[in-house]
């Protein structure tokens, strides 16, 4: 299970971004990070918007309660998701 917190109704945790994947999934964990499989590659963000949908879709909040808070142009990125339960699958 992935390292998370939680603060201020938002959950944060740390997020390994694989892009250029076959398809887009959520892998499991790994190093205490969320990992998720990017089918697109990281140019003009389109891996960070294809990362937020993928995350918003899993817990089930809007695609703007989904924030890139750190790592924008790196593979280690730290998301806050406003509005998403503890109870939700990590």
């Amino acid at each position: 299970m992935p390292e998370y917190s939680h603060h201020n109704g938002k959950i944060g945790l740390r997020v390994q971004v694989v892009p250029r994947a076959s398809r887009t999934e959520i892998a499991g964990e790994q190093n205490g990070a969320l990992r998720v499989r990017i089918a697109s590659a990281p140019v003009d963000g389109a891996a960070n918007e294809e990362l937020i949908k993928i995350l918003a879709k899993k817990y089930k909040v809007s695609r703007s309660a989904v924030n890139i808070v750190r790592g924008h142009r790196s593979r280690l990125k730290y998301i806050e998701i406003e509005g998403a339960q503890l109870s939700d699958k990590l």
